[in-house]
């Protein structure tokens, strides 16, 4: 199980939260946190959750309902951010970013040794994706549903290296995709690399199931994870890939350009870095004939090399942090209540919507994708648009579909406005 926001805080900080973490918020502060107490909260309890909303800079005069691109974050992690920036100008120190490592670890219960720092999704996905010890000819499993950042790290790899893609084409339940995949594998496939949740319908993809198909077949088992840590009670340990590559600034909200690569230990040694700098290994020395490099950083440090912007990794642990307070348990019950509110509703159109998102419970999180079938897609977003709703559409994979996400700041009356609209179209 995932550490409560009571034993998170003791397990990174001795029970004291660390300033590097939290701002000090002065009373005239916009940044209030919530705390939850470790307590439930009902997902239709309006006036916590108003509070909640309170706590994101995002305006009344527009609806904003494409979380699965970009998560606003709340005043406390731009604060954080805005605080450490001024400092480390004022004192010239830069270091401070590394501090993120332990907090992620235990966010997703791995070992620090595990976590590399990226920027974003398709960062981490390079390093495995360039990495692998594969040859001409191994067949590397993807779906027909992946984002770019996906999809060309490994076609990529087939144009440089000769590697065969092959494609899942995802099915409606768990139990079909695991079969599926399954029928796929072949004596030459080496690796399985397919998203946690996809982001074109926000289909919850069996992970700890496909981590156990692809090790008693003896295959690398890599999960792209931009989706997964914000939306799932994230336990890495317990899902087991030997790879996971994620972003902060979807559902965790936190600071744009903060991401993870998650490196299983008996991986580190086997996925061979392609970028690298400074960090990445025990030393090095141009003094020496010939010139000395000394073994490789042991860690998942080795991917992640060179100075980086500490102020947003500080403003990362306020992200984690406020998600604590909040309760993750209450943010899945609150923005999965939203989406699966928002598609019972659009299944009672019948046949004048087609919906694309499972309704199978365990494969739906946040995220809701559907069609209309008397309007097209980009139509209904130039509609909707002009209506003070910010969606997102979906061509990627010739699907040309609408795609709604919901997250912990949204509410129940944001949801009926945009049904009412969708219901006058259809």
């Amino acid at each position: 199980m995932a550490p409560t926001r009571r034993d998170f805080v003791r397990q990174v900080t001795g029970g004291i939260i660390g300033t590097w973490a939290l701002t000090a918020i002065p009373e005239t502060s916009l940044a209030r946190y919530i705390i939850a107490n470790d307590q439930s909260v009902a997902g239709d309890d309006e006036t916590f959750w108003q509070v909640v909303r309170d706590q994101f800079p995002l305006t009344h005069d527009r609806v904003y309902l494409n979380n699965g691109s970009l998560g606003p974050s709340p005043y406390v992690v731009l604060e954080a951010v805005k605080k450490a920036m001024t400092d480390i100008d004022i004192s010239g120190e830069y270091g401070g970013w590394e501090a993120a490592r332990p907090r992620l670890a235990k966010f997703v219960n791995v070992d620090e040794s595990e976590i590399s720092l990226t920027h974003n999704v398709t960062e981490g996905i390079n390093v495995v994706a360039s990495g692998l010890p594969l040859k001409r000819g191994d067949e590397v499993i993807l779906t027909t549903h992946e984002h770019a950042g996906n999809a060309l790290p490994w076609l990529n790899r087939a144009r440089r290296d000769g590697i065969v893609i092959k494609t899942l084409k995802p099915a409606m339940t768990a139990t079909e995709n695991l079969n599926r995949l399954d029928d796929l594998i072949t004596r030459r496939t080496r690796a399985i690399a397919i998203p946690h949740i996809n982001c074109t319908v926000g289909q919850v993809f069996p992970g700890k199931e496909i981590s156990r198909l692809g090790h008693d077949k003896g295959l690398f088992v890599f999960l792209d994870g931009a989706h997964g840590p914000g939306m799932l009670n994230l336990d890495l340990r317990d899902t087991n890939p030997d790879f996971y590559a994620t972003c902060c600034h979807k559902w965790m909200c936190g600071p744009k350009g903060t991401g993870f690569l998650f490196v299983r230990k008996d991986m580190i040694g086997i996925c061979d870095p392609v970028w690298v700098g400074g960090g990445m290994s025990t030393g090095w020395d141009m003094t020496t004939e010939p010139p000395r490099l000394e073994p490789l950083d042991p860690t998942a440090h080795r991917y992640d090399f060179g100075t980086q912007n500490a102020s947003i990794y500080i403003g990362l642990g306020a992200a984690i942090d406020f998600i604590y307070h909040v309760g993750m348990d209450n943010i899945i019950r609150r923005a999965k209540g939203l989406a699966g509110y928002l598609q019972s509703e659009l299944l009672k159109l019948g046949d004048k919507v087609e919906m694309l998102t499972p309704t199978e419970e365990q494969s739906r999180g946040f995220v809701t994708s559907f069609r209309l079938k008397n309007m097209a897609f980009d139509k209904f977003n130039e509609y909707i648009s002009g209506k003070g709703f910010r969606i997102r559409v979906v061509p990627e994979s010739h699907l040309n579909c609408i795609r709604i996400s919901t997250h912990l700041y949204n509410n129940y009356d944001e949801v009926n406005r945009f049904l009412d609209e969708v219901r006058k179209v259809a």
